[in-house]
C-alpha cells in the first residue's frame, strides 16, 4: 500500500505553477549568506530604505487608537477616499472609493482581478519582459498567457503593430506595468495613447495597468496613466500600492481601481479568501498619502537616491565588455542583455549555456545575486536591483566583471 509520502496528491493546478523566481534566488543567497558568505544581494525587488517615520508613527498611532479589529472587506473608507483623491488629483482618473479595493499587496490585487475577470480559455496578452507572476496568475486562473516581447533597443517596448497582431477573439485583457519591473521600461502618454487606440477597435477587452513603480520615475514628463484616457477609461483597471514608492513591502497593502461591476466583483472573491486587510496599517496609509509634505519630500529623496545608483551601476555595466544594457526611465532595476557570454566555459569546465547558468555562476563565484531573465520572458538577459547602497553596487559589479573575465 502507497503512502501518502509516495503519493502526490497536490491539485494539478498548484503543481503546475512555477515557483517565483526572485522569491527562489533570494532565499539561494540567504542560504549562502547563512553559510557565511559575503553575499551581495541585487536580486531583490525591495527598497533598501527603511518606511518613513511619519508613516511608522502612525500605524503606532492607530493601533494606540484602537484600530485591532477586523477591517471592512475593500478597506476603511477613509484609505479608499484618500487613494480615490491621489489617482484622480495625480493620476487624471475619474473614481470614487466605490471603485476601490485594498487589498493585501499589489500581487494579491492583481490575482483577485485576473480571478475575477478571466475564464478558461481566454487570453491574456503580457507585454515582456515581464513580471514572473503574471503568466501564471493567468494560469492559475484557466487563461492562456500571450506574449508580446520588446528588444532592448526599443527600451523592451512591444511595438502597437505586434501588440494587435495578437488580439484574438479569445483575447479578454492586456496587461503590463510601467515603469516596469525587470526592465524599468515607462510606457509615456503617446505609448499609450497609441494602446488605447487599438483597445477601443475591441469591444469586451480590458487593460491591466500596474503601476506599482509609479514614484520612482526619471522622465520629465512625469508618470502617465492609461486610466486617464477617456476612450476606454471603463475598461482600464488600475493596480498599485505602497511597498516600492513608500518603502512599504512589509507592510502588504495593495489597490485596484476599477469599474464598479469588477470591484464588486474582486470584494466578493476577497470576502471569501482573505477578508479585510490590516487595521493599523490601513489608517498609516492614510497618513502616507493624506501628509503631502512628508509625502514629496520621502519619495523625491528616495527617488534621487535611486537615480544616483542607476547611473552608477550603468557605467559600471557599460566597462564590461560584452554587456549591454538601455537606459530605464523608472523603478530600480537594470535588465542587461549578457547573451556574449552564453556558450563560454567556467574555469572548473562548466559550459554557460544560458542566463540561468549565468546567474548561478554570479552566485557562486562572484557571491553576486542576480535573477534570470527566463523568468521574465527574456531569457538573453539577467535583472539587477540597484536597491542596494553605492558601495555595495560598487563592489558588486567588480566581483562580476572579474568572475566574467574568468570565462572562456
Amino acid at each position: 500500500m502507497s503512502t501518502v509520502a509516495e503519493v502526490n496528491y497536490l491539485s494539478d493546478r498548484v503543481n503546475a505553477m512555477e515557483q517565483s523566481a526572485t522569491l527562489a534566488m533570494a532565499q539561494a543567497a540567504r542560504d549562502l549568506a547563512a553559510k557565511g558568505v559575503n553575499v551581495i544581494n541585487l536580486s531583490v525587488g525591495e527598497p533598501d530604505f527603511t518606511t518613513p517615520q511619519y508613516i511608522k508613527d502612525a500605524a503606532k498611532k492607530a493601533i494606540d487608537d484602537g484600530y485591532t479589529f477586523y477591517s471592512p472587506v475593500p478597506g476603511y473608507p477613509e484609505l479608499r477616499k484618500a487613494i480615490a483623491k491621489k489617482l484622480t488629483t495625480e493620476n487624471n482618473i475619474e473614481c470614487t472609493a466605490d471603485n476601490i479595493v485594498v487589498s493585501t499587496g499589489a500581487k494579491h490585487s492583481i490575482f483577485n482581478v485576473i480571478q475575477a475577470l478571466i475564464n478558461p480559455g481566454d487570453e491574456v496578452l503580457i507585454f515582456a519582459p515581464y513580471w514572473v507572476s503574471y503568466a501564471d496568475i493567468v494560469k492559475y486562473a484557466g487563461g492562456t498567457p500571450v506574449i508580446v516581447g520588446g528588444t532592448i533597443d526599443a527600451d523592451f517596448k512591444p511595438s502597437i503593430e505586434d501588440v494587435e497582431a495578437a488580439i484574438t477573439d479569445k483575447t479578454k485583457a492586456i496587461m503590463f506595468s510601467s515603469p516596469s519591473n525587470p526592465a524599468g521600461t515607462l510606457f509615456n502618454k503617446s505609448d499609450l495613447e497609441a494602446l488605447a487606440a487599438v483597445v477601443e477597435k475591441h469591444d469586451g477587452l480590458f487593460v491591466l495597468a500596474d503601476e506599482i513603480y509609479e514614484y520612482i520615475n526619471y522622465s520629465p514628463e512625469g508618470h502617465f496613466s492609461v486610466g486617464s484616457i477617456d476612450s476606454i477609461k471603463d475598461r482600464v483597471i488600475t493596480i498599485n500600492g505602497f511597498s516600492k514608492g513608500f518603502a512599504m513591502t512589509g507592510w502588504r497593502v495593495g489597490y485596484i481601481c476599477a469599474p464598479l461591476w469588477l470591484a464588486k466583483a474582486t470584494n466578493k472573491l476577497q470576502g471569501q479568501v482573505t477578508s479585510g486587510t490590516n487595521a493599523s496599517t490601513q489608517m498609516a496609509c492614510v497618513t502616507a498619502l493624506e501628509d503631502t509634505d512628508n509625502l514629496k519630500k520621502a519619495t523625491g529623496d528616495m527617488q534621487e537616491a535611486y537615480l544616483r545608483r542607476r547611473d552608477l551601476m550603468i557605467d559600471l555595466l557599460k566597462a564590461i565588455p560584452g554587456v549591454k544594457t538601455n537606459v530605464p526611465q523608472g523603478a530600480f532595476y537594470l535588465f542587461p542583455d549578457v547573451s556574449a557570454y552564453f556558450g563560454k566555459t567556467t574555469p572548473e569546465g562548466d559550459k554557460i549555456n544560458d542566463a540561468s547558468d549565468l546567474s548561478l555562476y554570479l552566485l557562486n563565484v562572484a557571491h553576486v545575486s542576480s535573477v534570470t531573465g527566463d523568468a521574465f520572458g527574456a531569457p538573453e538577459c539577467i535583472r539587477l536591483s540597484y536597491a542596494a547602497s553605492d558601495e555595495n553596487i560598487k563592489e558588486a559589479l567588480t566581483r562580476i566583471s572579474n568572475a566574467l573575465a574568468n570565462l572562456s
